[in-house]
């Protein structure tokens, strides 16, 4: 399910509270129950102290909190909203509306028809009956996950499985950082990992991104500024398609080389599916982890990652886990290791790959006919720049097409929109390109609905 900023009408939700714990826990309320929906515009701190009776400094004690909570955030002109994706489950969650006829284009997740079957390969695998004291990662799956990563220049020292990504990546920086601390990321990058950051309550450092990967001078002003970790994804970006290249990797390995005490954490979400080779940051400062997901390739129920570390950092990581979830479950990683096994799921994974990349491929080129500059190396999504993102996704959507507004990954970067190209048909490229041309004008209107 794909969530984003939209605009909403402001609801009379009446926040309550005569404390700076009763106030947030009354904004909190109000996102549960769904009268301040994400992006809803909350009150200005003097305002909302003046409603209450009380101090302003008690409002923005409150406000503080939620925003150290990633429930809220501040957004220069437009004020202080609820975050799209805030850490308050609503009682009632509702999905991005897709218009009947209109085409969903804002997933960001692989076609269902490409996947694997998984069925025949769950009928193969027989784990043993097992107690509490049966866990851990599963030896065969540690041995081929090594191959593979070694195949691709990371170094295997260390391993362990984690419950998809971003839980690896959120157990990377519980285990070196806090509450505060700076952490670069990708500007625009991923949104889970900005709401993820947020919740964790630490305070994002935007790094720019070109189709090559983040730029070694803005991670150097980054760094410079107190960063202690930082994020970068290999390939695939999610939502730009970049891929980290040789000469990428080895000018942001020059820059970590002075910053050696920095977490370096990387994204290898889409695997097999990139269509390039890894070049890798690893082990070029003292702590690392380099997280790759089976989500993307084989399914997103595979809530499976294998992660490459130091030993510091994977040994906090396990420990963690014996406290918590204790390990990821053993079926699912025996599945992986029998769909990793089998020649036949990587030829589906394969003729997947191909299809991504020549559906990209082909709205990039179609787009570029219509002089619409736009992103998408690698990865299943194409991010295309706009005037103006409300006006262009709602253009789009009154056209037939419903895509991703940009603000959703987006710290201080330029307005966009992102499109996924997984289900799209060849025989719409030109359709939807005709679309995004007219919409990415200033004040374009594509018309009737399709």
């Amino acid at each position: 399910m794909f969530w984003y900023k939209i605009s909403f009408v402001q609801t009379q939700y009446r926040i309550t509270g005569s404390t700076a714990s009763g106030i947030a826990a009354s904004v909190e309320d109000g996102v549960r129950d769904g009268g301040l929906a994400p992006g809803a515009a909350l009150p200005t701190v003097r305002g909302l102290a003046d409603e209450l009776g009380v101090a302003a400094n008690t409002v923005a004690a409150a406000y503080r909190a939620l925003r150290q909570r990633g429930v809220i955030e501040t957004d220069g002109r437009r004020g202080t909203r609820i975050r799209p994706r805030p850490p308050a489950q609503p009682r009632t969650a509702v999905a991005l509306p897709v218009p009947a006829g209109a085409r969903d284009l804002a997933d960001g997740g692989p076609a269902a028809e490409l996947l694997p079957a998984l069925g025949p390969y769950l009928r193969k695998i027989d784990p043993p009956r097992s107690g509490y004291g049966f866990g851990g990662p599963h030896p065969p799956l540690i041995e081929l996950g090594r191959e593979r990563l070694a195949a691709d220049g990371v170094p295997t020292g260390a391993l362990t499985v984690t419950g998809g990504a971003l839980d690896g990546i959120e157990r990377c920086l519980l285990a070196h950082v806090s509450p505060g601390d700076r952490v670069a990321v990708e500007d625009p990058g991923w949104a889970n990992l900005l709401d993820l950051v947020a919740a964790l309550g630490l305070d994002p450092v935007g790094v720019g991104v070109d189709d090559d990967g983040p730029l070694p001078a803005d991670l150097r002003r980054a760094l410079r500024h107190g960063a202690r970790a930082t994020v970068v994804t290999s390939r695939a970006h999610n939502p730009t398609g970049a891929a980290v290249s040789a000469e990428r990797a080895a000018a942001l390995r020059d820059v970590l080389a002075d910053y050696p005490d920095t977490l370096v954490i990387e994204d290898d979400h889409a695997a097999e599916l990139a269509g390039v080779g890894l070049h890798t940051l690893a082990g070029v400062t003292a702590y690392w982890a380099v997280v790759r997901s089976v989500s993307k390739p084989y399914g997103p129920d595979l809530r499976l990652a294998l992660l490459a570390g130091d030993e510091t950092t994977v040994s906090r990581i396990g420990g963690r886990q014996r406290l918590g979830t204790g390990w990821v479950s053993h079926v699912l990683q025996r599945l992986v290791v029998a769909l990793w096994e089998a020649p036949a799921v990587g030829e589906v994974v394969a003729a997947a790959a191909a299809r991504y990349e020549a559906l990209r491929g082909g709205l990039l080129r179609a787009l570029a006919d219509r002089g619409v500059p736009a992103h998408g190396r690698t990865g299943l999504n194409v991010w295309i720049p706009v005037a103006d993102e409300t006006t262009a996704v709602t253009a789009l959507r009154d056209a037939g097409w419903v895509v991703a507004p940009g603000s959703r990954y987006r710290l201080q970067s330029e307005p966009a929109v992102r499109i996924t190209v997984s289900t799209l048909r060849p025989e719409e490229i030109d359709r939807l390109a005709d679309a995004v041309a007219t919409a990415a004008r200033p004040g374009g209107n594509t018309g009737h609905a399709v």
